[in-house]
């Protein structure tokens, strides 16, 4: 982890479950973070989510000057962008609310400062729409969940972003110990959502038409393409595919297959019966564990899956950088 660009004051807006994984993340990484949420609860829900992430963040790694109690929670916005060098926000992805968090936060945030919204799927330019001061700073930092352990941010700009932006941005999120994709042009959902997405649909196509259970899919997932994509991804995966002729070879073999009917690009209609199968499914495979359980159990996977990558795909520095 870098500190030349270490956002030593992070401020983020909305503290549910992505906006505390921030605050563990730039806590972990040595960071004074100052956070607002409208909920009288927010603070109490956040000191027990950063006290459930940090032996996972441990193993992982912490600064030398890593403090869980280097939080602090105000009672306004203009309060909490005081000083930030940068800011996450973290609201429902609803875009009225969007600008108007948004807005306020180009107001009142020192020049040049970043302020990335955690948003899934809203474009970049939407978003700066409602901003008047510095709109171009204003840009895209989606990660994933839990955003404390899984590295991938993809930062996305609009038309009011300058390279300089993203470059910062770029820097900053890095010596948070993430691993930034700067997205070449934004789109609905940018690029990591897309793919999940694609294979989501498929997934509730197979319950839906009574294919295959929950359990089932997972189990395809877990057991055969998962295990694969988390060290090479799709592209990469599918080149080893073609033999010694690698990639080229693979579709030109393979290539017509791509025009069979096995897809369904739209997602089935979400009835009630679909919703009990998939939460009836998804029920079973919990066997009785709660939420913070399967949190644990998934925490304790992800960190010794992360040093593996780590040890077989050094190469993956390469990512900061655009996509």
């Amino acid at each position: 982890m870098t500190t030349s660009e270490l956002p030593r004051n992070v401020a983020v807006i909305g503290t549910g479950v992505i906006g505390n994984g921030w605050i563990a993340r730039a806590l972990a990484a040595g960071c004074r973070v100052t956070a607002f949420d409208p909920d009288a609860t927010a603070p109490e829900r956040t000191r027990a989510f950063v006290a459930r992430a940090w032996p996972a963040l441990e193993r992982l790694g912490l600064a030398d000057d890593a403090d869980p109690e280097a939080l602090t929670f105000v009672n306004s916005i203009e309060a909490a962008v005081q000083g930030a060098e940068l800011i996450q926000e973290n609201v429902p992805e609803r875009l009225a609310l969007k600008h108007d968090v948004l807005s306020q936060l180009d107001a009142l945030a020192a020049p040049g400062v970043v302020i990335g919204s955690s948003t899934s799927g809203i474009k970049p330019s939407d978003l700066q729409s409602a901003c008047t001061r510095e709109p171009g700073r204003v840009i895209v930092a989606h990660p994933f969940n839990p955003v404390y352990l899984l590295p991938l941010v993809e930062l996305v700009g609009g038309e009011h972003s300058t390279p300089a932006v993203l470059e910062r941005a770029q820097e900053q999120y890095a010596a948070l110990g993430m691993r930034p994709l700067v997205v070449r042009r934004e789109i609905e959902g940018h690029v990591a959502d897309r793919l999940m997405e694609a294979l989501w649909r498929e997934a509730l196509h197979l319950v839906n038409d009574g294919v295959a259970t929950t359990e089932e899919i997972d189990a395809a997932v877990v057991y055969g393409c998962g295990l694969r994509w988390s060290l090479m991804g799709t592209f990469l995966t599918f080149h080893l595919a073609g033999g010694d002729g690698g990639m080229r070879h693979m579709l030109h073999q393979f290539g017509p297959a791509l025009k069979l009917p096995w897809t369904k690009l739209e997602a089935p209609e979400l009835t009630e019966e679909l919703i009990e199968k998939v939460a009836d499914g998804c029920e079973h495979q919990a066997a009785g564990r709660s939420v913070a359980e399967l949190e644990t159990r998934r925490d304790a996977f992800l960190t010794e899956l992360l040093e593996l990558t780590q040890k077989y795909w050094p190469e993956a520095e390469g990512l900061q950088g655009r996509i």
